[in-house]
């Protein structure tokens, strides 16, 4: 019997981008060249292939005006002016792929320079855009920003499709601007099933990591910039019953969860299932939205099919918008809305995603529609449904509810998602409605979401279609290959300063993992672990993940063995059904391999990585020091 053990251990990108900044800064300050032999490095930060940095020197401070040439013609042109500085170091952004980019420098003292810059090329299977529908005079120099749902990658695509942005890390969930004109998303690394990361990443578009937010409940679906900074972030108690019903404030320098929410103390987690429902996942909260007009939380919990309303300072309950059946009669008397205006044409959500709080105090959201029922008699097959972004206008003081406007209920199967997706709010009349996880099987809506289904199968689409509405009429359609979580619509560039530089870094803590009470009396042999369990180890800076295939059913344990004391972590293999899956990224072809972060906090010292599969205990040949 063959054994192997493959073991890897890397720096972690934020060491790894350090070390290239550094390097780059390094090698121009030595050379102090001019704009005529100006350094240009494709991909300065490891992750964005369509990015660059031009730098040079002047002798007097000088603007300089940046043009990314559009391929066509002038009107593609993505200009911008950065400050006077003697010293610059320029991000170009939107290259395009496979293609000689030409780039022009001017400075404000009338000289200039034309640069041709071609891009890394892009992974393989990028989700393409396989439909677009829009004008250069709407859309601008915007780029639609898409975040994956999958194994796919961040994304974005200009106004005629052309892929212009793209990360190649899986960075997860919502993709948002912050005051400072840097982008925040979940990180890539993997920490727990189904989609959890290790927290979020303050990055550049270039791709430079400026900070990672570590949570000890990890990150899953959405987070929100505070006025003063902090993070709202949504996350979870490991140590409970139950996930994703709990929201962190974290500092802003720090990473330090300054306060926590549980939506246990003030809502029952026994009433008023979705479909998706079920006790573990009993509110899977996939949205958040901070008012300062009156100081309130407003959250989506898909599988109570509502969204809920409630006091920042106190956590007291406000509202819930949502269907009423099956919530005990006093909740329905004091916190449901009554329908008025035209009932007739009236319909609730379900499963929804994306609160948003509109200026007035409307709430959109993009509506999923999954089931369409609360009872099980009453749902809806998917071929028959639809999806639609929804506005409601409601009145707190009557407890009232209209419905304002819709898209997407008229085009039916064709634009239903049963999971992800979301909506943004421009201006009066003005919105973006993302459908993400169209889902398609031999023609129809799928009965299965899109991130178990298998893109490469015979009668498998997999889409997202991105539509912007204005005063009625579709200024804006998008449809890509693939599913996405979210879209958000971007300029390349922004006022504030589009680069620092500077070493990123890890903030905030992971948990100390959890270990089983007892590790079994089992034999120890010093063989490898059979090579058919195919035991990956990946270790980075502040954790590893370990991978290995195991019967369902079987006894699966890893076990650090230390000098001062030994840990054992348990491994579930009892089968797993996720009845919510926003993210397939760290899902598995083959369902018997299971996966295990585990926290280098809490330990200290040397271990010996041992995996215990039924009866025995055997050896990785892995030692790791924390």
């Amino acid at each position: 019997m063959s054994n192997k053990v493959t073991y890897t251990c890397e720096e972690h990108l934020i060491t790894q981008q350090n070390r290239a900044e550094a390097t780059f800064l390094k090698a121009f300050e030595d050379a102090r060249p001019g704009l005529d032999d100006a350094h240009v490095i494709v991909n300065p930060y490891l992750i964005n292939p369509l990015s660059a940095l031009i730098l040079f020197n002047t002798d007097a401070e000088t603007e300089v005006t940046l043009t990314v040439h559009g391929k066509r013609y002038a009107r593609e042109d993505i200009t911008h002016t950065f400050t006077k500085a003697t010293t610059h170091i320029i991000p170009v952004l939107g290259l395009y792929e496979n293609h000689d980019t030409r780039v022009t420098v001017a400075l404000s003292n009338g000289q200039s320079r034309i640069f041709t810059i071609t891009s890394e090329p892009l992974p393989e299977d990028v989700c393409r855009c396989l439909n677009i529908q829009t004008s250069r005079d709407y859309f601008g120099n915007d780029f639609m920003f898409l975040t994956p749902a999958g194994k796919n990658l961040p994304t974005a695509y200009d106004y005629r499709g052309n892929i212009r942005w793209l990360l190649t890390i899986n960075t997860m969930f919502d993709i948002k601007r912050l005051a400072n004109g840097n982008i925040m998303t979940g990180s890539h690394r993997f920490c727990r099933m189904p989609y959890n990361a290790t927290g979020l990443v303050e990055l550049s578009l270039l791709g430079k990591i400026y900070k990672e937010f570590r949570m000890p409940g990890n990150y899953h679906h959405d987070h929100f910039e505070m006025e003063d900074g902090n993070i709202l972030a949504l996350t979870q108690d490991f140590t409970t019953d139950t996930v994703e019903d709990m929201i962190a404030l974290l500092d802003r320098e720090t990473g330090e969860v300054l306060r926590t929410w549980d939506y246990k103390d003030f809502l029952p987690q026994d009433v008023a299932g979705s479909g998706s429902q079920d006790a573990h996942d009993w509110f899977h909260n996939n949205a958040l939205w901070y008012d300062k007009r009156n100081n309130t939380i407003t959250i989506s919990g898909r599988h109570q099919d509502a969204v809920v309303n409630f006091d920042y300072d106190t956590s007291k309950l406000n509202w819930i918008l949502g269907d009423p059946e099956g919530w005990p009669q006093e909740m329905v008397d004091k916190y449901f809305f009554t329908p008025v205006g035209d009932v007739e044409n009236f319909d609730w959500q379900y499963e929804q995603h994306a609160c948003v709080v509109c200026p007035d105090g409307d709430i959109m959201m993009f509506d999923n529609g999954q089931y369409r029922a609360k009872s099980k008699e009453k749902y809806i097959k998917n071929q028959d449904n639809f999806s639609r972004g929804v506005r409601y206008r409601i009145d707190t003081e009557k407890m009232e509810i209209e419905q304002v406007w819709q898209y997407g209920k008229e085009l039916g199967q064709e634009f239903f998602s049963p999971y992800i997706c979301n909506v943004e709010y421009y201006d009066e009349g003005h919105y973006m409605v993302h459908s993400g996880g169209i889902g398609r099987e031999n023609g129809y809506a799928s009965d299965s979401l899109g991130a178990f289904l298998d893109m490469k199968a015979p009668g498998v689409e997999l889409r997202s279609i991105t539509v912007e509405e204005k005063d009625g009429v579709v200024l804006y359609e998008m449809e890509v290959e693939g599913n996405f979580y979210r879209a958000e619509k971007l300029p390349p560039y922004h006022d504030g300063e589009n680069i620092a530089f500077g070493e990123g870094k890890l903030v905030g803590q992971l948990d100390v993992t959890p270990t089983f009470d007892t590790i079994p009396d089992v034999k120890e042999v010093d063989e490898l672990t059979p090579v058919e369990r195919q035991i990956v180890i990946e270790e980075d800076e502040d954790r590893f993940v370990f991978h290995g295939l195991f019967e369902r059913g079987s006894l699966a344990m890893v076990v650090l063995q230390g000098e001062e004391e030994t840990r054992g972590y348990f491994l579930n293999t009892a089968a797993t059904h996720h009845l919510a899956m926003c993210s397939g990224a760290f899902l598995e072809d083959d369902d018997r391999m299971l996966k295990i972060n585990i926290s280098k906090n809490g330990l200290a010292g040397k271990y010996d990585i041992k995996v215990i599969v039924d009866d025995a205990m055997y050896q990785t040949g892995v030692t790791i020091y924390c």
